[in-house]
């Protein structure tokens, strides 16, 4: 079974693609952190991130969507944005017959480190060694790749 796994953002977006065969280790086939022009309209930056969230659901067939949900933060303007990112992006999900799972920044780092209260640098380190991962990548792409992970621990397959 493959995971879309979305950590969800207008100017980046982290995104992972996560193989969950039972039995077997959870594999990493994809992840990057996709940018938007800050420069451009923000219904292009939607239009973009829906048209590459489409992308990767043809590319690679998955079977769920993992996303984290909104961490409120005291900038409304950044949250709601956000909350618009996450209603494209969950609207070309389901558009696509994709189940979704939501799970909150607590869940992720519990079933990813065992701890509901990690910081960055433990939760990069645990991606790293789950998955035995030499890439280098971007705060994002591990918020992405942790999202993943947690949904691996949390469905049942």
């Amino acid at each position: 079974m493959k995971i879309l796994s979305i950590d969800p953002g207008y100017e980046r977006l982290g995104i992972a693609i996560i193989e969950k065969e039972q039995g077997k280790k959870d594999f990493l086939l994809y992840s990057e952190c996709f940018k938007t022009n800050a420069k451009i309209p923000f219904e292009d930056r939607l239009l973009e991130i829906g048209n590459k969230v489409e992308e990767l659901i043809c590319n690679y067939s998955p079977f769920i969507l993992a996303i984290e949900t909104l961490f409120f933060s005291k900038n409304t303007k950044t949250a709601m944005r956000v909350a618009e990112t996450r209603g494209t992006i969950i609207y070309i999900a389901k558009k696509n017959k994709l189940n979704i799972k939501e799970i909150n920044p607590m869940e992720i780092k519990l079933a990813v480190t065992g701890d509901g209260k990690s910081d960055k640098q433990q939760m990069t380190k645990m991606v790293q060694l789950i998955l035995k991962m030499d890439k280098k990548a971007t705060d994002d792409e591990y918020d992405a790749i942790a999202c993943g992970l947690a949904c691996c621990a949390l469905i049942r397959y």
